[in-house]
């Protein structure tokens, strides 16, 4: 596998110079979770960088409408999330609506999710474990599988490698080495939307797993 940073990939993605990178979540066990902001396998962003995004946070279990509490600490925001089972974030409001080369209005959503326990979909965007706790995932926007899609993993050691998904939208990693898996992957679609009050014309997906292999 070859060492590469990600910060790379979502600014040729995004075409930002913003400060935030990524936004994804973490849980160990069933302790609260804890929202990241930065480069997945590199910095990571702290202080004001990460408060700033506490209020437009949203981070839930299987019920996008009961929402855990957002605490700020340092460098992480802290999800008062309780009880087993995964844990979704998402944020529609990290950078402000863009123009793009096209001329049009774009905007980015983060989803994110951690855990592998659980094989139904909540989030628009998300990698979701054909069985829980396994090593095959699908790759769906909407609903539906997204095939031939690029997907970077994060593994323990911090290297990453990119994977396609199949005809059905699937990967499949290994999950050998003990430790924190982070999986990766983008998706635009154009059209009509509404993000924070402004119309847009494209939106910029980019989803995230994590999940502990013991």
């Amino acid at each position: 596998m070859i060492k590469k940073s990600l910060a790379t990939l979502l600014l040729s993605t995004f075409a930002l110079g913003a400060s935030a990178h990524q936004v994804w979540v973490e849980r160990d066990a069933t302790g609260p979770a804890k929202v990241y902001v930065g480069d997945v396998d590199g910095d990571r962003d702290h202080g004001d960088d990460v408060a700033k995004l506490a209020a437009t946070t949203r981070v839930f279990g299987k019920d996008a409408k009961q929402l855990a509490k957002v605490a700020v600490k340092h460098d992480y925001l802290e999800a008062d999330v309780t009880g087993a089972g995964d844990v979704r974030l998402i944020n529609d409001q990290v950078w402000k609506p863009w123009k793009n080369k096209d001329g049009q209005l774009q905007a980015a959503v983060f989803n994110s999710r951690a855990g592998r326990s659980e094989t139904t979909g909540v989030l628009d965007y998300e990698l979701i474990p054909v069985k829980a706790n396994g090593n095959v995932f699908t790759l769906t926007f909407k609903g539906q599988p997204v095939a031939d899609k690029k997907v970077t993993v994060v593994n323990p050691e911090q290297w990453t490698k990119g994977f396609k998904t199949d005809k059905d939208g699937r990967i499949e990693i290994s999950d050998k080495e003990k430790g924190r898996y982070i999986l990766m992957s983008s998706h635009e679609v154009k059209g009509d939307y509404e993000i924070a009050g402004e119309k847009v014309q494209k939106l910029s997906y980019t989803t995230t797993l994590s999940f502990v292999a013991k």
